[in-house]
């Protein structure tokens, strides 16, 4: 509740602000990693070359599965103890992961090790929660935009960064170096700064996990919103796991590794400098109005990839969409936190990510089926799913914000 929170000098919430974007920004650095150099790896876990695109599907869909029922847990103890140690809980996760994976010596160990990432889910909308506490109202567009444009900012420079280590030294090396940089965000988030809400709900925790669903469920603007995201990001996640596939189909020269890092890389100039001014102009005239706006543009580039034909053309078309999406991405998550009340908002925020992770579940699925011809089959499916967001979009939009059912949901105290 508001109440429980204590009133901070003005510039807290940059320092905040700051913290949560770098933490945000190396997690994300880390799965861009993975994502873009599994495929690569999965033949020396004794899977067939053939085999790879399969399999690749399969991790994408397990990864997201195992943590999704957990997502109620994670809001619900933060609202009722405190947000920081749920929080710092997220990296510790990434660690025992990657832990995993290092000793991983075949595949359904290693697909184990990186389901257990999973339980990291939640981390951001708690983030997000504590924030939107601190920043002003005015200016919480541009903080929302800056936080959830460093992910996709990481995702990118991940690859970029990693893929001369990955051609060189292999895939454990980056591993441990991603292990080390989780240990350092761990010590930051714990001792970084100090966070003064404290819950007050002593209701049964699963009865607040459970209510936690039925206000999203019962609010209508809520639970079309997130279907709405769920296509969106269905697409995306489609693309973004079978991307390092196509780069290497138009690639030919002995670095493939390096070649999906600076192509994947190439995404984050256009993140770093698209997530800001979009927040800010969200802000100036309006988050609807930019959403729409940058959803159904993305409708319209999707299929730009597969319509060239060199790798640098490829990089170009995949910079520019990438770019749009990862900062409408953003735009979304500041809508989400205006339609929940002061009350729950850390519960409706700890499933800001959900849509994302269901994506991560169905867009692999779909892509194990749709590149069995082609790998860049992928580009129009994700412009299908998008165009499908755009229409459930604005039947969220047309649904009137309910706060009072909103409230009326909450367990008492």
């Amino acid at each position: 509740m508001m109440s429980n929170v204590r009133l901070h000098r003005p510039s807290s919430w940059v320092w905040l602000l700051a913290l949560f974007t770098a933490a945000g920004f190396f997690e994300v650095f880390f799965f861009g990693q993975l994502g873009a150099f599994t495929p690569l790896y999965l033949p020396r876990l004794g899977v067939a070359p053939a085999d790879v695109p399969t399999w690749v599907g399969i991790i994408g869909a397990a990864t997201g599965l195992v943590g999704i029922p957990f997502l109620p847990f994670w809001g619900s103890l933060a609202d009722r103890y405190a947000r920081q140690p749920i929080i710092v809980r997220s990296y510790l996760v990434h660690l025992i992961a990657i832990a995993g994976m290092l000793i991983a010596g075949n595949i359904w160990v290693f697909v184990i090790a990186r389901s257990i990432s999973s339980l990291a889910l939640g981390n951001t909308g708690l983030m997000m929660t504590t924030l939107s506490e601190r920043a002003p109202q005015k200016r919480l567009g541009l903080a929302f935009a800056i936080l959830n444009g460093a992910p996709p900012l990481g995702a990118f420079l991940g690859p970029l960064v990693g893929g001369a280590i990955m051609d060189r030294q292999g895939f454990p090396p980056l591993l441990v170096a991603n292990g080390i940089l989780m240990l350092i965000v761990v010590l930051a988030m714990a001792l970084g700064y100090r966070d003064n809400f404290r819950g007050t709900n002593r209701g049964p925790l699963l009865g607040m996990a459970a209510e936690s669903v039925r206000i999203i469920v019962r609010t209508a603007r809520l639970r079309t919103f997130f279907i709405a995201m769920f296509l969106m990001y269905s697409g995306w996640m489609l693309v973004m796991t079978y991307a390092p596939l196509a780069i290497v189909a138009r690639y030919e020269g002995p670095d493939p590794a390096t070649a999906v890092g600076v192509v994947l890389g190439a995404g984050g100039v256009t993140t770093l400098i698209l997530s800001p001014l979009v927040g800010a102009l969200a802000d100036k005239i309006g988050r609807w109005r930019v959403l729409f706006a940058g959803v159904g543009l993305a409708v319209l580039l999707w299929p730009l990839p597969l319509l060239t034909t060199g790798l640098l053309g490829f990089g170009v078309a995949w910079a520019l969409i990438n770019g749009l999406v990862s900062a409408t991405s953003a735009i979304s998550f500041t809508v989400l936190s205006s339609s929940a009340s002061d009350d729950v908002r850390g519960r409706v925020m700890s499933f800001a990510y959900l849509p994302l992770n269901l994506g991560g579940t169905l867009g692999p699925a779909i892509g194990s089926l749709v590149t069995r011809g082609s790998v860049f089959a992928i580009f129009p499916t994700a412009a299908i799913l998008t165009a499908l967001s755009v229409g459930v979009l604005w039947l969220a939009h047309r649904q009137a914000v309910q706060p009072a059912l909103v409230k009326a949901s909450q367990p008492s105290a």
